[in-house]
């Protein structure tokens, strides 16, 4: 499911140009100002396999079919 008022806690990290999903109101919020290697080294095999709506619903239990998958730990919000 997409569109306005359907978001869970999702990022994107563009290496790109997406300005498109300007238009489905992907807001950007912030910057890697330091540390784009860790960005890099998140796993890129399973692409779009992982269902959403069963990450949702199932958690941690449906997400230990993907062991390669990528996760963030920690993250700090840095003010200018």
């Amino acid at each position: 499911m997409a569109g306005p008022g359907t978001r869970t806690t999702q990022i994107f990290f563009n290496t790109v140009d997406n300005s498109r999903l300007d238009r489905e109101n992907f807001a950007p919020f912030g910057e890697v100002e330091s540390g784009m290697d860790a960005i890099d080294r998140i796993y890129k095999g399973y692409t779009e396999s992982a269902d959403q709506g069963s990450i949702q619903s199932h958690g941690n239990a449906y997400l230990k079919k993907f062991p390669k998958m990528s996760y963030i730990k920690t993250a700090i919000f840095i003010s200018r």
